[in-house]
């Protein structure tokens, strides 16, 4: 009986990551995926847009990265919050965190809209990883920008 009582739960969540994937990989493509699904219209666009940032950020294959959106897009959606992924992505560099925070804005402006819950989600990764919310405004005016030259406007 004391056995049943004090062994670890078996509620635990396990995820099925590729074999080689480092828990800030898997921290980062769940956070990407949390920011595409925090308007609740998980697009292909957005898929792509995560992809091509975990090619980028990990020199990944193609199809490595794939692998791993599907890995985070498990592990995000079997999370009870976002705290066990930031705990991890807090680990980077200032550089990294602008970059990352970057690739975040890329993907809530995608659709050309921003969301009251987009918004709170980027104030709360930011408070998280302990990124100032000027440095996220700023990343967020340069992606602004670098989609409006590449949409010709």
């Amino acid at each position: 009986m004391f056995k049943k009582l004090f062994s670890k739960p078996k509620t635990q969540v396990t995820m099925s990551a590729p074999p080689d994937t480092e828990p800030m990989q898997l921290a980062v493509a769940a956070l990407l995926v949390e920011a595409a699904r925090a308007d609740e219209h998980y697009e292909t666009r957005e898929m792509a847009i995560i992809d091509q940032s975990l090619m980028a950020k990990f020199n990944l294959s193609p199809e490595a990265a794939q692998a791993l959106r599907a890995a985070g897009e498990e592990a995000q959606a079997s999370a009870l919050d976002i705290q066990r992924f930031t705990r991890i992505a807090k680990e980077m560099s200032g550089e990294e965190k602008i970059a990352f925070i970057e690739q975040l804005w890329e993907i809530v402006l995608s659709d050309g809209e921003r969301d009251s819950y987009e918004d709170t989600l980027m104030r709360r990764i930011c408070g998280l990883i302990y990124l100032e919310d000027r440095d996220s405004g700023q990343a967020r005016i340069r992606v602004a920008a670098r989609l409006a030259s590449s949409s010709g406007e």
